[in-house]
C-alpha cells in the first residue's frame, strides 16, 4: 500500500459561504447579471489545492436538503441561522456541475450534515492508510484530527494555506486529546448553530474547566467545587450542557461508503468544463484550469439578444442547462473588413466618414498608456459587419501627414463619434494634434449607466447583446500576443482583422445601447452628464499635473530619518530588535507574557495570534508609549513607499508631468476614480501625510494653484432630499452645522457647545449617512455603547426628517429594486429583499448612501462640464488638472485669477438647484498644500 495516498475532503457549504462573502463589497457579476462570486472563489480554491498539494483522492461533501436527525430531535438546533443569500443558493447547481466535470464525486446524504459524512469518511480512510485532509474553515472539525487526519484551512484574511496537525490542535485548544474539543464546544456553545452551551461559559472558561475536569460529565459531577453564579449556571443547565455536547459531536458512523476507486483523482472532462465556464463567462479562470486549449465562448444570449438588466434578483438556475447554441464569431459571421493604404482608398474612406452623421472609431497603439504611446492604426465603422483599418506610420512627420485629411472629420462638431472607452482614443489623438469634437457616445459608459455593477468590457457586451465571441490577438498570432500592448508586433493582415472587428462590434453595440438609454429614461444622465464629461476628462488627463521631484527626494530622506528614530525607540522599549512588519513577532513582543505583557483588549486571530491591526493598537495607544510609536512608524513607512518614493517614478518622460486616468465606470455610485496613479488618495488626515500635497506645484513660476472645494456637500444633499426642516434651516442661515447638531443633540444653547460636543456631532453627522451603528460610533468616539446609542437616538429625535428619509428610501428600494440620484442615476440593489440578514443589510446601507454620494458625484461632474465650457469659450490658459471627490484643482496664470475664480465659484455653486445653498471654499497657493 502506497504511503503517499492523500485524500482531500472539501467542506462544500463552508467554502461556498466563505467565497461568496469574500466578495460581498465588490461582488463578481457577469454580463448577464449573475453573481459568480461563490462559483469563482470555490473553483479557485478547489483548483489551487488540487494542483499545489496533489491529492491522490478527493471528494466534495455537501449538506443534503431537508432536516437532519439533530433537528428532528432538537428543533432549536440551527433555528436562528440566517437564510442563505439567494445568489449563493443560485450558485450551488453550477458548483456541482463543475465538480462533476472535474470527475470528483459530490457526496451528500439525507438526514446527515456534511460534517458527519466527512468525519465518517475521514476515519474510514485513515484506517486504510490514507493521509486525510479536511478542507474547511470550521473549528468543529478539530475534534476529528489524529495522526493521519488533518485540517487544511484555505487562505483567508491575507494569510496563506494552513494545515493543522494533532500537535497544533492540542496546543490551540489546550487539550490532552482532540475529543475534548467536543466538551469545549458543548460548554462554550455556538450562536451560529444555536447550540446553547452553559450560560456564562465562554472559550476561556471552557478550556479551564477541561484542564481541571477533563470532560463535561466530570464537571457536572463536581459542581460542589464551584462557587457563586458559575455554580448556579452549571447546576441549573446540566441537561442543556449534555445536549449541547451531543449537538457538537460529529457523527462517525454515517451510512456512507468510502469507495477508493470512486474517489481517485482522474483527468477532468475538459469539454464539459468548457461549456460551463463559457456559460459563466470564466475566461481567465477557464484558461488557468483547462489550459491553452481552452477557447472561451460566450454564454447563450437571451432570445431578445439583450440582457435583463433590471430584475432585482435573478432566478435560481436549473441543475441541468440547455446546450449552448453555436456562438457567433469572425469565422461564421459574414463581414467585410478593408485594409486602407493607398491614397485612393484613404480618400474614399474620408468621403464615407464625412457623409455619415455618426461613425465608430478605435485606435491601436504601441502601449496601454495613452499619454506615453504611439499610434499604430485607426479602425472605422459606419454600418454593421463592415469596417476599415488605416495603418499609421511610426515616423511622426509621416504619421501627421497621414492623419491630416482625417482631422476635419474628427473635429466636425456635427458628426457623432462612437467608441468603446473612447476617452483613450481621444487622448491618443490629442498627441497628434487632433481634438475630437461633437457629441460622443461611449458604449462602455452607456452600459455603466444601464447597469453599474456588471462588466462593461467589449467582449462581455458583445457576448451578452450580440451573442458574439470577439477575436483575441492571442488567437490570431499565438499565445504570447503583443508585448505591453504594442500592436506594431502584430502582422498587418491580423491587426486589420482584429481592429476592424473592434470597430464593427462597437458600432453594433451603439445601435442597441442608445435605444436602451432612451427606453430606460437615462437620456438626461447621458446627454447632460456622462457624455459631455468625456472630453472634459480627456483634456484633464492630457494636461497632467506638475510635481516637485526635488522636494519629494528630500522629504524621502527626512522620512527615512524619522523611521530610523522610531525603530530605535521601539526596539529600546521592547528590549530587543525584531521584524516590525511581522504581525506575529510584533504581537508576541507587545502582549506575550514573557515579553512586554501589555494587557491585550482585542480578540485573537483565527490562528490564535494577537491582532496588531490599526484599530486594535489604537485602542491601546494610551496604555504604553510604544503603541503610538508603532502606529507612527506604519504611517511613515507607508507614506514613504506608496507616495513619496513612488511619485517621481511616475513622471511622464514626454511631458515631465504626472498624468492620472479618471475612470467613469468603476464606482457604482457614480463617483469618478483616479487610477494609474491614484491621485485622489493623497493622504490628508495627518500633518506628515498632508505634506505630500506640497509636492504638487504649478507648471510655471507665473502660475499658481487654485483649489475649490464643496463645503459639506453630502450633508447639504441629505438636508435637501430628506426635507428635514432643522437641517435645511441651519444651512440656509449659514450656521455651523456640526455645532448646531451638537446643540440639538446634547440639549444646550449654541454658545454652550464645546469642542468635544462638536467633535462628536461631526462624527454622527457624517456617520449617519453611512449607516453607522451604536457600536461603530462608540468605537469611533471611544465612548460606551450605551452613550453612543443615546446620541444616535437623540439625533433622530431632533432630525426626524432624516430618519424618515432612511426608512422611506429603503422601502422604496424594496419595491423598485433600485435607488436613484438627483440626475436619475440608478443603482440596482439585487440583495435588497434577500432573506439573508448580512446581504440585505449591506444593500440597505447602499440604498441610504447611494442617492447621497451619487448626487454629490452628479453635482461636481456638472460643475466640471460647465467650467471647462467657460474656459474653452473664453480661451483661457487656466487648466483644470485634478478632481478629488468634492474638490477641483486648477493650474492658473496669475493674471487670470480674477477671471477664473468667479467662474469656478458660480458654476460649482450653481451646478444644480437644491433647497439649501451649495457653498464652495477656495484657496490659492504655490503648491496644493497651500491652496487646499
Amino acid at each position: 500500500m502506497s504511503k503517499n495516498r492523500k485524500l482531500y475532503l472539501f467542506d462544500a457549504m463552508a467554502l461556498i459561504y466563505r467565497a461568496h462573502f469574500a466578495f460581498i463589497n465588490n461582488p463578481l457579476i457577469n454580463s448577464k447579471g449573475f453573481n459568480v462570486s461563490a462559483v469563482t472563489g470555490f473553483t479557485n480554491t478547489l483548483h489551487e489545492i488540487l494542483t499545489k498539494y496533489e491529492p491522490t483522492h478527493a471528494a466534495v461533501v455537501f449538506d443534503a436538503p431537508g432536516p437532519t436527525d439533530r433537528v428532528a430531535e432538537h428543533d432549536f438546533y440551527k433555528a436562528n441561522r440566517q437564510a442563505a443569500p439567494e445568489d449563493l443558493v443560485a450558485s450551488i447547481p453550477y458548483i456541482k456541475q463543475i465538480v462533476a466535470a472535474m470527475n470528483i464525486p459530490c457526496i451528500e446524504l439525507a438526514g446527515y450534515e456534511a460534517d458527519d459524512l466527512i468525519g465518517t469518511i475521514a476515519k474510514k480512510a485513515a484506517k486504510q492508510g490514507f493521509d486525510v485532509y479536511m478542507v474547511t474553515p470550521d473549528k468543529d472539525f478539530a475534534q476529528l484530527v489524529e495522526e493521519h487526519i488533518f485540517i487544511h484551512k484555505p487562505p483567508a484574511h491575507g494569510k496563506g494555506h494552513e494545515i493543522l496537525d494533532l500537535p497544533a490542535i492540542l496546543e490551540k485548544w489546550e487539550v490532552d486529546r482532540p475529543e475534548q474539543v467536543i466538551d469545549i464546544l458543548g460548554m462554550w456553545g455556538d450562536a451560529v448553530d444555536n447550540i446553547p452551551g452553559i450560560p456564562g461559559v465562554g472559550e476561556k472558561t471552557a478550556k479551564k474547566f477541561i484542564k481541571e475536569y477533563g470532560s463535561i460529565e466530570n464537571l457536572l459531577a463536581h459542581t460542589d467545587e464551584l462557587k457563586g453564579k458559575m455554580k448556579e449556571n452549571v447546576e441549573g443547565n446540566k441537561d442543556l450542557a449534555l445536549i449541547s455536547k451531543q449537538l457538537a459531536t460529529i457523527i462517525l458512523d454515517a451510512p456512507v461508503i468510502f469507495d477508493v476507486n470512486e474517489y481517485e483523482i482522474i483527468e477532468p472532462d475538459k469539454k464539459k468544463l468548457t461549456k460551463i465556464f463559457t456559460e459563466l463567462e470564466f475566461k481567465t479562470l477557464g484558461k488557468r484550469i483547462i489550459g491553452d486549449s481552452y477557447n472561451f465562448n460566450a454564454a447563450e444570449p437571451n432570445p431578445s439578444g439583450q440582457m435583463d438588466l433590471f430584475s432585482v434578483n435573478q432566478s435560481e438556475p436549473e441543475a441541468e442547462h440547455k446546450e449552448p447554441q453555436e456562438t457567433k464569431d469572425i469565422h461564421n459571421v459574414k463581414h467585410h473588413y478593408h485594409l486602407v493604404q493607398t491614397e485612393k482608398e484613404i480618400k474614399e474612406l474620408i468621403k464615407i466618414l464625412q457623409t455619415a452623421d455618426h461613425f465608430c472609431f478605435d485606435s491601436e497603439t504601441t502601449g496601454i498608456d495613452a499619454n506615453d504611446c504611439e499610434l499604430v492604426g485607426l479602425s472605422f465603422a459606419v454600418k454593421a459587419h463592415e469596417a476599415y483599418y488605416l495603418p499609421i506610420p511610426s515616423n511622426r512627420p509621416d504619421a501627421l501627414k497621414t492623419l491630416a485629411p482625417f482631422k476635419p472629420v474628427f473635429e466636425n462638431p456635427n458628426i457623432i463619434k462612437i467608441g468603446q472607452n473612447i476617452k483613450f482614443d481621444m487622448l491618443v489623438l490629442k498627441w497628434y494634434d487632433i481634438d475630437v469634437q461633437g457629441n460622443i457616445f461611449d458604449t462602455m459608459v452607456a452600459h455603466y449607466i444601464l447597469d453599474a455593477d456588471t462588466r462593461h468590457n467589449m467582449n462581455a457586451l458583445a457576448a451578452s447583446y450580440l451573442g458574439y465571441n470577439a477575436v483575441s490577438i492571442e488567437s490570431l498570432i499565438g499565445k504570447k500576443g503583443p508585448k505591453q500592448g504594442n500592436m506594431r508586433d502584430v502582422p498587418l493582415d491580423k491587426i486589420t482583422e482584429y481592429a476592424a472587428e473592434d470597430a464593427d462590434i462597437t458600432y453594433q453595440l451603439y445601435s442597441i445601447l442608445k435605444d436602451d438609454i432612451k427606453t430606460n429614461g437615462f437620456e438626461k444622465l447621458y446627454d447632460e452628464v456622462e457624455g459631455p464629461l468625456i472630453p472634459v476628462l480627456t483634456q484633464m488627463e492630457k494636461e497632467g499635473v506638475a510635481v516637485d521631484t526635488q522636494f519629494l527626494n528630500e522629504y524621502s530622506e527626512e522620512l527615512e530619518d524619522d523611521i530610523a528614530t522610531l525603530k530605535h525607540d521601539i526596539f529600546e522599549a521592547a528590549g530587543e530588535s525584531f521584524n516590525m512588519d511581522s504581525p506575529k513577532q510584533l504581537g508576541d513582543i507587545l502582549f506575550g507574557e514573557d515579553k512586554m505583557a501589555i494587557p491585550y483588549k482585542g480578540k485573537k486571530t483565527k490562528t490564535g495570534q494577537y491582532s496588531t491591526k490599526e484599530d486594535t493598537l489604537s485602542a491601546l495607544k494610551d496604555d504604553h508609549p510604544i503603541i503610538n510609536n508603532i502606529l507612527e512608524y506604519r504611517e511613515l513607512a507607508k507614506l514613504k513607499s506608496t507616495y513619496v518614493d513612488a511619485l517621481p517614478k511616475l513622471v511622464n518622460p514626454k511631458s515631465g508631468l504626472i498624468h492620472t486616468t479618471f475612470a467613469q465606470t468603476i464606482a457604482a455610485t457614480g463617483r469618478l476614480s483616479s487610477i494609474q496613479p491614484n491621485l485622489q488618495n493623497i493622504p490628508i488626515r495627518t500633518e506628515k501625510g498632508r505634506k505630500v500635497r506640497k509636492a504638487f506645484i504649478p507648471r510655471s513660476s507665473d502660475n499658481v494653484l487654485l483649489a475649490a472645494d464643496y463645503s459639506q456637500v453630502e450633508l447639504r444633499i441629505v438636508a435637501a432630499i430628506s426635507n428635514d426642516e432643522k437641517m435645511i434651516a441651519a444651512f440656509q442661515h449659514g450656521v455651523d452645522i456640526h455645532a448646531t447638531t451638537a446643540a440639538n443633540v446634547f440639549g444646550v444653547q449654541l454658545d454652550e457647545v464645546d469642542s468635544n460636543m462638536r467633535r462628536k456631532a461631526k462624527v454622527v453627522n457624517f456617520g449617519i449617512i453611512y449607516g453607522i451603528s451604536a457600536f461603530g460610533l462608540s468605537q469611533r468616539l471611544n465612548i460606551p455603547r450605551k452613550e453612543a446609542a443615546e446620541i444616535i437616538d437623540a439625533y433622530f429625535e431632533q432630525y426626524s426628517g432624516i430618519k424618515k428619509y432612511m426608512t422611506d428610501i429603503v422601502e422604496s428600494a424594496r419595491e423598485k429594486g433600485y435607488v436613484e440620484t438627483i440626475m436619475g442615476r440608478k443603482r440596482y440593489l439585487r440583495d435588497i429583499n434577500s432573506k439573508n440578514f448580512t446581504s440585505r443589510s449591506f444593500a440597505e446601507r447602499n440604498a441610504i448612501n447611494t442617492p447621497i454620494q451619487g448626487s454629490a458625484a452628479d453635482i461636481i461632474k456638472l460643475a466640471m462640464i460647465k467650467i471647462q465650457k467657460k474656459i474653452r469659450s473664453e480661451q483661457l490658459a487656466s487648466k483644470m488638472v485634478l478632481q478629488v471627490h468634492d474638490e477641483l484643482l486648477f493650474d492658473v496664470p496669475k493674471h487670470e485669477l480674477d477671471i477664473i475664480q468667479p467662474i469656478v465659484q458660480k458654476e460649482m455653486q450653481g451646478a444644480v438647484e437644491l433647497k439649501v445653498p451649495l457653498l464652495v471654499e477656495m484657496g490659492i497657493g504655490h503648491n496644493w498644500l497651500e491652496a487646499h
